[in-house]
């Protein structure tokens, strides 16, 4: 009884497995984050390629061959429900509409596929700590405790 049965319309919907595509600029570089929802724990593959003059290029992908050209000064991380694309030395020349593709191995749902159009002079800057402090939270908690740590043993003796 799987609920992401492709026949009915308005149940594909509930399926998209990509539910954000955002852009911003970090320092020189454009950063894509293509969010999705983790409907399974099979290995993810991805695509992010940019059309432009009704061409599509391809920056970085694990589907297919990326273009020399973006391939060099781009990079790709992978997070929790986070597929993030770095292209370093962005300029106006690349302008255009970037797209994020994912599939899950196995997935009958087929490729998600989400479009954003770029144009640097309207792109945000990123809140590059939010990611950041994520990944420290924990390590900040350890920090904060092991001095209670210490007074207790210290109680203790």
């Amino acid at each position: 009884s799987n609920p992401c049965l492709p026949l009915p319309v308005l149940q594909a919907a509930h399926c998209q497995m990509i539910k954000d595509l955002s852009a911003c600029l970090l320092g020189q570089s454009l950063r894509v984050d293509c969010r999705y929802e983790n409907k399974t724990s099979n290995p993810l593959t991805y695509e992010f390629s940019i059309t432009k003059d009704n061409r599509k290029h391809v920056i970085q992908s694990t589907i297919s061959v990326s273009e020399n050209i973006y391939r060099s000064r781009a990079n790709v991380t992978m997070h929790k429900n986070l597929v993030c694309l770095y292209l370093q030395s962005f300029t106006t020349s690349d302008e255009g509409v970037y797209m994020c593709e994912l599939k899950a191995t196995n997935d009958y749902t087929g490729n998600q596929i989400r479009n954003i159009t770029v144009i640097k002079d309207k792109l945000e800057k990123c809140a590059g700590f939010s990611l950041l402090i994520q990944n420290t939270s924990w390590l900040l908690l350890l920090l904060l405790s092991l001095p209670l740590l210490q007074a207790v043993d210290f109680v203790s003796l």
